[in-house]
């Protein structure tokens, strides 16, 4: 097995994606991710604890990249412009690879309850992050964590439109986000 080749952590997201899509969750083990992916057992527990885990690569780049981008953003940003800002920053670190499997990974967390709790705990997660990073800039506990859900909201319904949209287009994940950012916006208020 070719364990020298660059890229095995992404490979093995890749082949637990396929895996997962093709026979399911629960069917599928680290060792047949790990041939798939074209690498050994060991190595795959180098990069992940588990296969559960698989789920969640990237998460803490994610959490951190949307934190910084609301640190960063201008001092008189509202918060859900600081979101914006977060939701920006974040989007740098998607490609080409994420865009691709998104599809195959909503088809993956559909069918497996497991996966769906693992979804849920890094939907958390993400927002927890973004309303620390609100805390941060002095905005009020209600309100950041309100925009810390929209903007997790926010991403994952740009993530959805982006990696299911036309793959021609070499556009980006950002404007994606931002538009969802905006929409949310706009149905808060009517809230009443």
């Amino acid at each position: 097995m070719a364990r020298w080749e660059p890229g095995a952590r992404e490979r093995l997201v890749v082949a637990a994606v396929d895996l997962f899509t093709e026979q399911g969750y629960d069917a599928t083990t680290v060792a047949q991710i790990a041939e798939r992916a074209g690498v050994t057992k060991s190595t795959f527990f180098r990069y992940f604890p588990d296969k559960r885990d698989l789920l969640v690569a990237g998460q803490e780049t994610l959490r951190q990249l949307l934190a910084e981008g609301i640190a960063e953003a201008p001092e008189d940003a509202s918060p859900l412009d600081a979101v914006a800002a977060g939701l920006t920053r974040a989007s740098t670190a998607m490609g080409s690879m994420n865009r691709e499997l998104g599809p195959r990974l909503k088809a993956a967390v559909a069918a497996s309850t497991e996966l769906q709790q693992r979804d849920a705990l890094k939907s958390v997660s993400l927002a927890a992050a973004m309303a620390t990073a609100l805390l941060a800039r002095g905005v009020p506990d209600a309100v950041a964590a309100l925009a810390g859900e929209l903007g997790v909201l926010a991403f994952k319904r740009g993530y959805a439109e982006w990696s299911e949209s036309d793959r021609d287009g070499a556009d980006e994940l950002a404007p994606y986000a931002l538009a969802a950012l905006d929409e949310l916006r706009a149905a808060t208020a009517s809230l009443g």
